[in-house]
């Protein structure tokens, strides 16, 4: 097995998973229309609770936000269960005994999701600012962009976790270890400096918190801001963190 990267390679691996989900409408359903749904619901429950006047609806600051969450989060445990299926299925022990790297083989699969959270961002980013009316005050791209770097970064949670999970229930049970603590102190549901020091420290290093910062300098801001590509920056480079983590501890088999 070759330890280098060939851009051919990673490009057939690409070809074969986009191919893959093709033909899976129950997944591709899940990953392009789940997120606008759930964002629906967020909707109806607030859409008649009072606003203040000069401030944003309690819509427009929290479903801006869940543009970032919801793909981060849809993206991980699809990720994280279709690799998993790859190995005991036997087809990434296959796959090793080729000229394929690892890294060809999880940079196709970061590719392939990457693509499809494109198409998932555009959908529910449109369906939130026409359906939902969804106020923003940055640029509309500036959002696709995020939640785009917010679901590569759960494709690459995904598959360091799948490493590490010996069959599809273990891939769940690790969202809430992975996800919901970053989800509790990205600073959503109490601002981050009203927390305790430690816990602050904690999100300090934790990248759910930055993708939510710089969703919510676009909610603010006209323009693009220091921070915001600062956030952008430190998501990017967890996603890449966890796709290399993901490459020295992927296994071929489950036992």
């Amino acid at each position: 097995m070759s330890t280098a990267m060939s851009p051919a390679l990673t490009a057939a691996t690409t070809g074969r998973v986009l191919r893959q989900l093709r033909h899976d409408h129950r997944t591709v359903a899940m990953m392009v229309l789940l997120p606008s749904l759930l964002l629906g619901l967020l909707y109806l429950v607030w859409q008649d609770v009072p606003t203040a006047p000069g401030q944003p609806s309690t819509f427009d600051r929290v479903g801006l936000t869940m543009l970032g969450i919801f793909p981060f989060v849809v993206m991980f445990l699809v990720t994280s269960i279709a690799m998993l299926r790859e190995r005991t299925s036997g087809t990434l022990e296959r796959l090793l005994t080729t000229p394929l790297s690892r890294l060809d083989l999880l940079a196709g699969y970061g590719t392939a999701f990457g693509l499809a959270a494109a198409v998932q961002a555009v959908v529910t980013v449109t369906v939130a600012t026409t359906l939902y009316d969804l106020e923003v005050a940055g640029s509309l791209a500036l959002v696709v962009l995020i939640a785009v770097v917010d679901a590569a970064l759960g494709v690459a949670l995904g598959l360091l976790a799948s490493a590490f999970a010996r069959s599809e229930f273990q891939a769940v049970q690790f969202m809430p270890v992975i996800v919901l603590p970053q989800f509790f102190l990205c600073g959503l549901l109490v601002p981050r400096d009203q927390m305790a020091g430690w816990l602050q420290a904690v999100s300090d290093v934790l990248p759910l918190t930055y993708a939510v910062e710089a969703l919510q300098e676009v909610g603010r801001s006209p323009e693009a801001t220091g921070t915001m590509w600062t956030d952008v920056g430190i998501v990017a480079g967890a996603a890449v963190l966890a796709l290399a983590l993901a490459a020295g501890t992927l296994r071929r088999r489950t036992s």
